[in-house]
């Protein structure tokens, strides 16, 4: 399994938009691939302007096999509906490590 894992800073009083508009659209549209497997949204108590998502994948390659003109499509829908109130800020990617018993 691979992670995604993305972190944002959002306008603090449209960071509740921000996770509802990500649902609606970022989810729904990377469920539709081959290997995902989930997505969590984590927010911080101490920061609100702080958005965590984290995107399970069963692989790089189907993570990686989806066509960037269509991820571009979606951001386009996500930041026509969200606006100049968000930004990308850390991006990262993780395997899981599993130890032999």
């Amino acid at each position: 399994m691979v992670i995604e894992w993305l972190k944002f800073k959002v306008v603090a009083e449209l960071r509740e938009q921000f996770v509802q508009q990500d649902n609606e659209i970022w989810t729904a549209a990377l469920a539709t691939y081959p290997g995902f497997l989930g997505k969590e949204v984590w927010i911080s108590p101490d920061d609100l302007t702080q958005i965590v998502t984290v995107v399970r994948w069963e692989s790089a390659e189907q993570w990686h096999s989806i066509p960037p003109e269509e991820l571009a499509q979606v951001e386009a829908r996500f930041a026509s509906a969200m606006g100049d109130t968000y930004e990308l800020t850390e991006s990262a990617a993780f395997q899981q490590r599993k130890f032999m018993e």
